[in-house]
């Protein structure tokens, strides 16, 4: 069972980060919790893993957080709620958020995420509501920032972010056409320059709200 990885992060193209741990790359799924916080390419990075074996492929989910691991590993266990869509729960809503609207009772921020109908919020709400009790999210100081990202050809760098954010919404499960609107909204109201882990932010703010 593989349950930390610590290497040199290599490339990170949202929901999927690559990480080089002595001279072995590892393709890790993460939500944009995580993608956040991720430092810049070439630094140093230690996730905690959640690892998950099928019969066609073996699966590494990574997160920054332990206790967001915690609450990816509760959401798993509820009643159809698969890996992908817990990652795609905790991309499309904070965590904070999550616990709160479950601590509520609230379908409401729920619902927006792409892939949980009414039906799959209210079972949520009733499996998760024991299980989020202890988990207390809190700011990590794992990882490490070092480095600057390069100036030049600025315009080619902002094409990349944009290209990136909006494939990282339809990893999510959003549609083309909300993913070109939502990125295009967020590149407009965002400094120029912006990485994609802002614009993807600022798009999923505007679309849950």
């Amino acid at each position: 069972m593989i349950g930390r990885l610590t290497g040199e992060l290599l490339e990170k193209q949202p929901p999927q980060l690559l990480l080089d741990v002595n001279g072995v790359g590892y393709e890790v799924e993460a939500s944009m919790n995580t993608f956040y916080k991720l430092p810049q390419t070439g630094a140093r990075l230690s996730l905690h893993i959640h690892f998950v074996v099928r019969e066609d492929a073996q699966l590494l989910y990574g997160f920054i957080d332990r206790d967001e691991r915690t609450l990816f590993r509760a959401l798993i266990k509820v009643n159809g709620v698969g890996p992908k869509m817990a990652l795609s729960i905790l991309s499309g809503i904070h965590p904070d958020a999550f616990i709160r609207s479950v601590h509520d009772g609230d379908t409401t921020a729920l619902v927006k995420v792409p892939g949980v109908g009414k039906k799959t919020a209210e079972r949520l709400i009733v499996e998760m509501k024991d299980k989020v009790k202890d988990i207390m999210l809190s700011d990590p100081a794992e990882f490490v920032l070092d480095g600057g990202m390069p100036l030049e050809m600025e315009q080619a760098v902002n094409e990349q972010a944009v290209a990136e954010a909006e494939s990282a919404l339809l990893a999510l499960g959003y549609k083309p056409v909300q993913a070109t609107k939502a990125v295009a909204a967020a590149e407009k109201s965002l400094a120029t320059g912006a990485p994609s882990e802002e614009l993807i932010r600022h798009a999923l703010k505007s679309m849950v709200g």
